[in-house]
């Protein structure tokens, strides 16, 4: 389908959008303002210029208004933060052209349920259905961008800093070539030496901050081997003012500035997602996707063996599944949780309270498991009774389980 193929890299303090295939990008601050007392809807500094002349109401930190399900109230009029997303989102897919959207991958710092649902409904409402659309982490399009660059970028660790107005972040991946499947592994970790951006206006502030950067860089990247350090975000937009930090970091490695590094991530992964054959045959484990996979022991034609209902490296959103299962000796359900390492795997038994007490081989159960995220499984089973001899009794029971 001839259409538009997008990475949207989309933040509280600004957003920035690629196409993929497409040297073009475009960045600007995530906000929306709407002009006077119309129906004229601007975006980015054009919002912000409008608001400054006095010519209109502006909102920005659009996402934490989503996640705490806040409203703004403009003209007199009461905005849902989701309606004033789908606003800025409608304006922000308009830059590339007027080619439809074939693939929309949106990427966030963190992954969590109600932004998840927003986006997915702002898609349908702008005309990009779920199967469509993704969205994932901040760490994932960072793997992304890196799997898609020479293997000699990431044979061995991969670090990077990333400097933003939020803050300031460390991402680290590595590569564990195993027997069955690679696996990659990426981490993310919110340094609490952050600092606001606006010390860099002063000559004390600039070294205040680049002596943070370098106790930060030797505190992380000393004793380990990587194939490269990636620097991204507006801080990093120059390197002038981070001198020592600079000579730090560059001292027998590849270092590689990246304005648009997570854009054009998610861009990497919207244009996979329209092969037939993935270009990433890897088991990635990373914010936003399971890190264990999640079995129960069955029996069928006499064999036993292990029920996968989700798999490490599936996408949390989504994921899960539904079994209808007959018990035999036993008045509960258990699960067994294995991560990467498989000795450090668990037990978890859902116990069936409240469940009638039937001849073995005639409690018949569904069981249905979702995530609420990686780290938390829903669990619901419900007797179904057998057929005639036992009518169901209507007995449910639902537990959230930390994996």
């Amino acid at each position: 389908m001839d259409g538009l193929t997008l990475g949207l890299d989309l933040c509280d303090a600004y957003t920035q959008l690629c196409c993929a295939g497409q040297d073009r990008t475009w960045s600007f601050p995530t906000a929306v303002c709407r002009a006077g007392g119309g129906e004229e809807w601007l975006t980015g500094e054009e919002a912000y210029a409008r608001a400054l002349a006095g010519g209109g109401v502006m909102v920005d930190k659009l996402l934490q208004l989503v996640m705490k399900g806040g409203t703004a109230t403009i003209g007199g009029v009461r905005y849902e933060g989701a309606d004033l997303l789908c606003r800025f989102l409608e304006r922000v897919l308009a830059l590339p052209g007027e080619r439809p959207v074939v693939r929309l991958v949106v990427t966030v710092p963190r992954t969590e349920a109600r932004l998840l649902d927003s986006l997915f409904a702002c898609g349908e409402r702008l005309g990009i259905p779920r199967e469509r659309m993704d969205v994932i982490s901040h760490t994932e399009a960072f793997v992304y961008y890196v799997l898609s660059q020479k293997r000699e970028v990431w044979n061995n660790q991969v670090g990077m800093f990333d400097l933003s107005e939020d803050g300031l972040c460390y991402y680290e991946m590595k590569v564990q070539r195993g027997m069955r499947q690679t696996t990659v592994v990426a981490e993310r970790e919110k340094l609490d030496e952050g600092f606001n951006l606006d010390i860099l206006k002063s000559p004390s502030g600039v070294h205040l901050a680049d002596k943070i950067l370098c106790a930060c860089g030797e505190r992380l990247l000393q004793r380990k081997l990587f194939s490269s350090v990636f620097l991204t975000g507006k801080g990093f937009e120059s390197q002038d003012w981070a001198s020592e930090f600079m000579k730090m970091v560059c001292a027998r490695r590849r270092v590689y500035a990246e304005p648009v590094l997570f854009a054009q991530g998610a861009a990497w992964r919207a244009a996979d997602l329209e092969r037939d054959k993935t270009a990433y045959p890897y088991v990635i484990l990373c914010d936003g996707r399971l890190n264990v996979t999640v079995s129960i022991k069955v029996w069928h034609r006499d064999q036993e063996s292990q029920m996968v209902l989700a798999a490490a490296g599936e996408g949390w959103y989504g994921a899960g599944n539904t079994a209808e299962l007959i018990l035999d000796h036993q008045d509960y359900i258990e699960f067994l949780v294995t991560p990467a390492d498989p000795r450090q795997r668990k037990t978890v038994k859902l116990t069936l309270e409240g469940f009638p007490r039937r001849d073995d081989k005639t409690l018949r159960v569904r069981l249905q498991i979702g995530f609420l995220d990686e780290n938390t499984m829903t669990v619901t089973a419900q007797d179904l009774g057998f057929g005639e001899f036992f009518p169901s009794s209507g007995a449910s029971i639902r537990q959230e389980v930390r994996i």
